[in-house]
């Protein structure tokens, strides 16, 4: 017996059905549920531009949002999945805390293998999200008591390690992964007035709007033979213009600074893969169908303990890689590491699509939604503002975006 993908595909799409939006194409309309994030990421950007004089796009700034932000970021890609499932998990700052004892631990003070301890690290944390989701899936406590326990119990243990102090410095490899850039392979490439920039970071990024093209032509012919709608060709030729510029644009920058930032190629894998797991295997469609409707997805077969243990690993193992991110960035394990980090990962997944019901979320949306977070961070600390007021900034952001799927499914559900 199959899956039934219609309910994991309904859980997802939102789009106008063909007699909404007309199966020739021929009407053009907007989704707002899927495209607002990025129209929102791209005003965002517009008026901190404005307001920093044109800073915020500078090489080393753009460079500094994706460094300083790639553990939060790998923690959305953990956190989207989750959500979408249904559940949440407060425990993942603490996690990325006692995980990045451990590796100190390991790395500086037995002076082990950086691999070996990476590896131990990754097991650590799979180790956690199998504890927590055992609770969840197979004892039947609810998700947000086990991980609001979690929080506590695995910052005691990152106490217990470290105590007051902090444990470095690490190895330069993981170092390096954190802070450092890919050398310039190929020399440097003439761009005029712009200068000077790394031909193979140049390179990858073309490697990039090529994959970008061949997969969503891929996508939507795909649509199309099924009988689904598909936006006018000269929609579809908009979107994907408008994203090779923006992709160049930012390799161009961070190859006219340092090259690309290691931590981003491994963002980027990271983000492919999942993306290609929620989106084309079975185990990703089955996260959908469990968000969307439990009751029938159990009818349709699905084993539904299994999924959500296995999603609380996943964000175990995630949660690990982030500390271990973290870790060499301030080059030690803290006992503070990590406060806060559940919620940032949370906003960036709500801000970035996913439905407080569970069902629905992307993995590029919860990375856009972490980026914003990001941008407004490094905003308002260019434009000098207080703390304060970066708090209210991004708690209004964050009620906006529950505010608007909210509005979005009452006009749906209105229009039926």
């Amino acid at each position: 017996m199959s899956l039934a993908p219609t309910n994991a595909d309904l859980a997802v799409d939102t789009s106008p059905s063909p007699a909404e939006s007309g199966s020739s194409g021929r009407r053009f309309s907007i989704n707002l549920r899927q495209s607002g994030i990025y129209i929102a990421f791209a005003l965002i950007v517009l008026l901190f531009t404005i307001l920093t004089g044109g800073d915020m796009l500078a090489p080393q700034n753009i460079s500094n949002i994706i460094v300083q932000n790639s553990y939060i970021l790998i923690l959305a890609i953990g956190m989207i999945l989750v959500i979408i499932a249904g559940h949440i998990d407060l425990s993942v700052g603490s996690i990325v805390a006692a995980c990045g004892a451990v590796s100190g631990v390991l790395m500086v003070e037995h002076h082990m293998a950086w691999p070996i301890a990476l590896v131990i690290t990754l097991l650590f944390g799979a180790v956690i999200g199998a504890w927590q989701g055992y609770w969840v899936a197979y004892f039947g406590i609810p998700a947000f008591i086990v991980t609001l326990a979690g929080m506590l119990l695995f910052r005691a243990i990152t106490l217990s390690i470290l105590g007051n102090r902090g444990i470095g410095p690490f190895p330069d490899a993981v170092r390096t992964l954190s802070n450092g850039f890919t050398d310039g392979y190929l020399g440097n490439v003439g761009l005029g007035a712009l200068g000077g920039a790394d031909l193979f970071s140049l390179l990858i990024g073309l490697v990039a709007v090529t994959g970008l093209i061949v997969t969503q032509w891929r996508t939507r012919a795909g649509r199309a033979r099924y009988g689904q709608a598909v936006e006018p060709v000269w929609v579809f030729v908009a979107k994907i213009v408008v994203a090779a510029v923006v992709i160049m644009f930012v390799i161009v920058q961070l190859a006219r600074f340092r090259n690309l930032p290691w931590v981003l190629v491994l963002l980027a894998g990271l983000v492919l893969g999942y993306s290609l797991m929620a989106n084309k295997s079975v185990f990703g469609r089955q996260i959908y169908a469990v968000g969307g409707n439990l009751q029938a997805a159990t009818l349709s077969g699905v084993r539904v303990k299994s999924i959500i243990f296995w999603i609380f690993v996943n964000m175990g193992v995630l949660s690990a890689l982030a500390g271990i991110i973290f870790a060499g960035r301030l080059n030690q394990a803290n006992p503070t590491a990590g406060n806060q980090f559940e919620l940032d990962a949370i906003a960036a997944a709500f801000i970035g699509g996913a439905a407080v019901q569970g069902g629905v979320g992307k993995v590029v949306g919860a990375i856009t939604g972490g980026l914003i977070m990001g941008v407004i961070n490094n905003g308002m600390s260019l434009i000098g503002a207080p703390s304060e007021r970066v708090m209210l900034v991004k708690g209004a952001v964050l009620l906006a975006a529950v505010a608007f799927d909210v509005w979005t499914k009452r006009r749906a559900g209105a229009s039926r």
